[in-house]
């Protein structure tokens, strides 16, 4: 592996980024610098489910995951004297943690480096979805969906199909490719916007938005193709 692809400490990911404000970074960094248990406490609570969905991209065992989710957090306490507030703190720790997570990828599997595996995922002639699925240039919306999701009625059966369909994204999300499958967590799991997802994966917003648009209609394909199922034997 060439020097250009080794994966990028957080401080060197970061280092471009414009200074933003971030008041309640403010306290919560001050608050861990200065040794709150209490606060590391919270920190933890508050990402470390965000962690293991983003480790999930890379690593499919779950005592690996957390594994390489515990190598993060100490990896962010060791590295807190060396933040510099140029992005959101919770950029930084996701940083860490991809950092971590590609590192074990391509070390156990022995895989390309993450920026090729975008390269190749973005760069593939494949067709996500069914052109059919989208209106045509004399529809009303071109290129949108031709169809959506029909309305459900909030009943104890419909709710159960609900909780069915959250374990049904979940697994289609767990079959993408690394680079869509990441993309998709930051940003419809964990609520990231674009801009922070280029950060944590240092990649640019053109391929960020191909990435996420595979993701999306695939998970949308799986959706669908599951209902349409449950349709024909009802």
């Amino acid at each position: 592996m060439d020097q250009d692809s080794q994966p990028r400490a957080p401080s060197e990911t970061g280092a471009n980024l414009p200074p933003r404000p971030v008041a309640e970074d403010d306290l919560v960094l001050a608050a861990l610098r200065a040794g709150s248990e209490e606060a590391f406490a919270a920190f933890v609570r508050r990402h470390h489910a965000s962690l293991r969905r983003i480790v999930f991209g890379y690593v499919r065992d779950s005592a690996t995951a957390e594994e390489v989710v515990q190598e993060a957090w100490l990896g962010f306490l060791k590295s807190l004297a060396s933040f510099e507030g140029r992005c959101a703190l919770r950029t930084w720790l996701y940083q860490i943690a991809l950092n971590k997570a590609r590192t074990r990828f391509q070390r156990d599997l022995k895989v390309l480096p993450f920026s090729k595996v975008v390269s190749s995922e973005v760069e593939a002639q494949e067709v996500a979805v069914d052109p059919g699925r989208f209106q045509g240039p004399d529809g009303p919306y071109p290129r949108h969906w031709a169809a959506g999701p029909a309305p459900w009625v909030k009943d104890p059966v419909v709710m159960a199909e609900e909780r069915e369909t959250v374990n049904l994204v979940r697994e289609a999300i767990g079959t993408l490719p690394p680079a869509q499958g990441t993309v998709m967590r930051l940003r419809d799991v964990d609520g990231l916007n674009s801009e922070d997802v280029c950060n944590v994966l240092g990649i640019s917003e053109t391929n960020q938005r191909v990435l996420l648009h595979r993701a999306r209609c695939k998970v949308r394909k799986a959706l669908a193709d599951r209902f349409k199922h449950a349709a024909r034997e009802s």
